[in-house]
């Protein structure tokens, strides 16, 4: 099976060099590595590859750099991986994707097991990531190895190419996007199963640059799964305790909040979110006007 990579990018040129280079480890090297970004300026390449590398740029955006790439590769290849550009995959990581789709004709979707995760926390460095995949490795891993889910974990995931057809993300989810990876994924569930394999490792390092402010976060945590549990991609039973999670977070930890997550902002966009949602307001594109728009009744936290 012929087998892309995709991996859209936002500022983060030396990290982006670093997972290119570690994937020339791969016991089963991709057939190409389609990188997403606005511009050359956000690209840093390895002297030498043994793989094929493609640059895409364009519009700015998780969705919309996941579509260019998508419309890059399309018809090419028998499967599409996506990585987060801090995402660092096990050595075995393609073999065990592609043996997984060859055996399965069945699955649409498949996502490796996240060992450690950095966006939970302040961030994982790489030394980090490498220590902890020597230790998973010499581990059993946790049972029962494959797990049925609503969406895939969009820092790792691959896609069965014939499944995908036409269908791409959602630009409307702009900027970081927040769940783009359960709504584009979730629509895949009617053309076969969308499952997470414990064999196939990595970590994800939750590099906290490149990232939407964190009064933006907070509006699309709570405007992006008003809009999917809408538009029927996500159900209400998964998004409404999602965003309760969320706003208690924010609410609880904006007393003493971390020094790496903008606690304050979140809830600020929360509130404004919430105000939006109530008064019939969803726009998931809003985000973009909040860099410039002062947002009167919303309590400064």
């Amino acid at each position: 099976m012929k087998l892309v990579v995709i991996i859209p990018t936002l500022g983060r040129g030396s990290q982006l060099g670093r997972l290119l280079l570690h994937l020339q480890r791969q016991t089963q090297p991709p057939g190409e590595v389609v990188v997403s970004a606005p511009d050359a300026t956000h690209v840093e390449l390895p002297e030498t590859s043994c793989f094929p590398v493609s640059l895409v740029f364009g519009k700015k955006g998780l969705c919309a750099q996941r579509n260019s790439a998508l419309d890059h590769a399309s018809g090419r290849f028998d499967v599409v991986t996506f990585f987060d550009d801090d995402f660092v995959p096990a050595d075995d990581y393609l073999e065990r994707v592609t043996r997984a789709f060859q055996e399965h004709v069945d699955w649409a979707v498949v996502m490796g097991r996240v060992v450690k995760d950095g966006a939970i926390n302040a961030g994982l460095e790489w030394d980090d990531a490498m220590l902890a995949l020597d230790q998973s490795e010499q581990e059993p891993p946790p049972r029962p190895e494959v797990v049925d889910h609503l969406g895939a974990y969009g820092c790792n995931m691959s896609i069965r190419a014939a499944k995908i057809g036409k269908l791409r993300f959602d630009e409307r989810l702009v900027l970081y996007g927040w769940q783009e990876d359960i709504d584009f994924t979730s629509q895949l569930r009617s053309r076969g199963r969308v499952v997470a394999v414990s064999t196939i490792r990595g970590i994800h390092l939750g590099i906290k640059t490149g990232r939407m402010s964190g009064e933006r976060f907070g509006y699309s945590q709570i405007v992006n799964p008003v809009y999917l549990i809408k538009k029927g991609t996500m159900p209400a039973t998964f998004a409404l305790p999602l965003m309760a999670r969320n706003v208690a977070a924010n609410l609880v930890r904006s007393v003493r909040p971390e020094s790496y997550i903008d606690r304050r902002g979140r809830l600020r966009g929360n509130i404004l979110a919430i105000i939006h949602v109530l008064t019939g307001r969803i726009e998931p594109e809003y985000v973009l006007d909040m860099g410039t728009i002062r947002h009167p009744g919303v309590p400064h936290v």
